[in-house]
């Protein structure tokens, strides 16, 4: 298995010294891979898509408001962008994992709007 070395800020290396004994730290040193794939993990779309979306969704909505629901321009532009990047074929794994997520979204928003949610 590759060894990696990282080297921390003074604060960072007091913090983990106040860990404690030797089966905490083994622990940490266990899960420390763990830890750094969860932390390169993000979220298929940016956390303000989410928020906005959760915003509309909990305010006190009329039939015509769920209706006329559509993505900020900023949303549809990037859309936009990745249905053109995935048609010339040119789209990261990064971005079909975007464009799948958005999907999804679309997806939920239709069955709000027929009322199936």
């Amino acid at each position: 298995m590759p060894r990696i070395t990282v080297e921390v800020s003074e604060e960072l290396s007091l913090q983990l010294a106040q860990v404690g004994d030797a089966l905490r730290q083994a622990t940490l040193c266990l899960r420390l891979p763990e830890l750094l794939a969860l932390s390169l993990q993000q979220p298929a779309v940016p956390a303000q898509v989410y928020r906005y979306i959760l915003n509309f969704l909990t305010s006190n909505l009329t039939p015509e408001q769920i209706a006329e629901f559509k993505p900020t321009p900023e949303m549809q532009e990037r859309l936009r962008t990745l249905l053109t990047r995935s048609n010339a074929g040119e789209l990261t794994p990064t971005e079909l994992k975007e464009l799948d997520e958005y999907e999804r979204i679309e997806h939920l928003v239709v069955m709000i709007k027929a009322g199936n949610f």
